[in-house]
């Protein structure tokens, strides 16, 4: 793997591994490239040039002094295709990744060859803005192992979490409020105002929607509602929270593998 770093006023930290067919990786809120995909990274890069950039207060990448912008941060995922010299791709949007791949498809349909979408959303509802909410105070107010048990309880399946002794939760939490990115609030404000409603009718190139159907903070039912308002959408159901990558990493990568392999 390697990893650039970005100037502050400049190209977004990009991660690229592999060779064959691009694959770009859009990240989930509070999170990174090597947080969100690294347990699959591997697994990816076997067929395919996978390139992801960290948003601005993630990984190498310098704090934004503005708010997130949705099409920023596509600019930024076209920019690092365009330097691997990847002329058309496959997007695997996780999380907040999820509207930022759709946006990228609808602006550039003809680089875009699939989508991957999980555990993700076109437009905040009103639970999930509650839970940003929440999210971004904590985050806001410096109250780090408070959100750090907040994000345990609402990110983790309750079959994972009951699986957990209070010694195990309690290193997890530990670990957690000392890896928060300094763009975490910046990230979750984005979730908060992000809607991709209006591009979905239009999204032409296959695409697989994966439902995390034990997922505390993406109700399961906001995740359908995306993949029922994309016309080419199928759909796969992982028994996960809203960490696939952690609770089912394998499973994850085999849906994504075997739909890129079709698509």
């Amino acid at each position: 793997m390697t990893t650039a770093p970005a100037p502050a006023s400049a190209a977004f930290a990009r991660t690229t591994r592999g060779s064959g067919p691009g694959l770009l990786l859009a990240h989930g809120a509070g999170g990174g490239i090597e947080a969100n995909y690294g347990p699959i990274m591997e697994g990816l890069a076997v067929a395919h040039t996978v390139v992801g950039v960290d948003y601005p207060g993630a990984g190498a990448t310098p704090k934004s002094p503005v708010p997130l912008d949705l099409d920023a941060l596509v600019d930024q995922l076209i920019a690092a295709a365009d330097a691997e010299g990847l002329d058309t791709f496959a997007v695997s949007g996780y999380s907040l990744g999820g509207p930022v791949a759709i946006r990228l498809a609808a602006r550039h349909p003809e680089r875009v060859r699939s989508l991957v979408l999980s555990a993700t959303f076109a437009h905040a509802d009103t639970r999930t803005d509650l839970a940003a909410s929440l999210w971004q105070q904590l985050y806001e107010s410096g109250q780090y192992t408070l959100l750090a048990q907040y994000l345990n309880l609402m990110a983790l399946g309750e079959g994972a979490l009951n699986s957990l002794t209070p010694a195990e939760i309690q290193a997890a939490v530990e670990q957690v409020a000392s890896t928060l990115p300094p763009g975490t609030g910046d990230h979750v404000d984005l979730v908060r105002r992000i809607d991709v409603r209006p591009d979905l009718a239009g999204i032409a190139v296959p695409a697989l929607v994966v439902v995390t159907t034990a997922d505390p903070l993406l109700s399961p039912a906001l995740q359908r509602e995306l993949a029922t308002a994309i016309p080419t959408a199928e759909v796969a159901d992982i028994p996960t929270g809203h960490l696939p990558f952690a609770e089912r990493p394998q499973e994850w990568l085999k849906l994504i593998s075997d739909f890129l392999a079709r698509n």
